[in-house]
């Protein structure tokens, strides 16, 4: 189902390409000295890195959008009517929203780490193994809003909002230390945080991290552990047989 939404991969890829090839390269060069010096000397690097786990997040949310399509389809009745456990049909869907996107911002991200350089490939298969972790828990963050609200287009207005705070009460896009104190504060806990530090830090950039390896991957862990129970707790008890509205 995701190669359904060809329209909105391309229009990702090309916001991608601009970003990296315009916005990032634009920026670097206007960005104050003391910009520089807190993102390793190199605002490029920083930002291209912060793009990556952007992207990621951003498709993966894609799956909440599948819940629907399913429903207005029928397939949500088939599914339910299969010889399959509610949690199973859940981690299966969180497993495929995280595995697909991943894919899909693969080649991406691997561009990103020849602009940076690879420098050690046993840092990069930690970071994108915790990244997958990332994106499972997205998918399952994305599953629970969508049966949360059983409402496609309350869903769509409540996921734009939420992109619009997750992704800039974050570190992907811009240093903790030039966000006004209670941004920063918010910022420390943010998902996205996390993963745009061990994504830098599987990528050389040790300069820049807000947090350690370690305390990333722990918040990665807690975050997709806490959405995969919720996701599974909302299909066994709210997805029904003609239920949906």
């Amino acid at each position: 189902m995701f190669l359904h939404y060809k329209f909105v991969l391309i229009l990702r890829a090309l916001w991608f390409l601009a970003q990296i090839a315009l916005f990032g390269l634009i920026v670097n060069r206007m960005v104050k000295e003391e910009v520089q010096v807190v993102t390793g000397g190199n605002y490029f690097y920083f930002y291209a890195a912060g793009i990556v786990v952007t992207l990621l997040y951003s498709m993966t949310v894609f799956i909440g959008y599948d819940i629907y399509e399913e429903a207005d389809h029928g397939v949500t009745e088939y599914l339910l009517s299969l010889p399959v456990s509610r949690r199973e049909l859940v981690l299966g869907r969180a497993i495929g929203g995280g595995l697909r996107s991943f894919l899909y911002v693969a080649p991406l991200m691997f561009v990103v780490l020849l602009l940076i350089g690879i420098t050690d490939p046993f840092r990069i298969l930690i970071a994108l193994t915790a990244l997958f972790l990332f994106a499972f828990g997205v998918a399952g963050m994305s599953i629970t809003l969508a049966m949360s609200i059983k409402s496609h287009d309350r869903f769509d207005i409540l996921l734009g909002v939420l992109n619009a705070f997750i992704v800039r009460l974050s570190t992907t896009m811009y240093p903790v230390a030039f966000m006004p104190p209670q941004y920063a504060a918010m910022a420390q806990f943010n998902p996205l945080t996390f993963a745009a530090d061990i994504f830098r830090w599987g990528a050389g950039l040790e300069a820049v991290l807000l947090t350690s390896p370690f305390v990333s991957v722990f918040g990665i862990v807690v975050f997709f552990s806490v959405f995969t129970f919720l996701g599974i707790v909302f299909y066994e008890k709210r997805l029904e047989g003609g239920g949906w509205r």
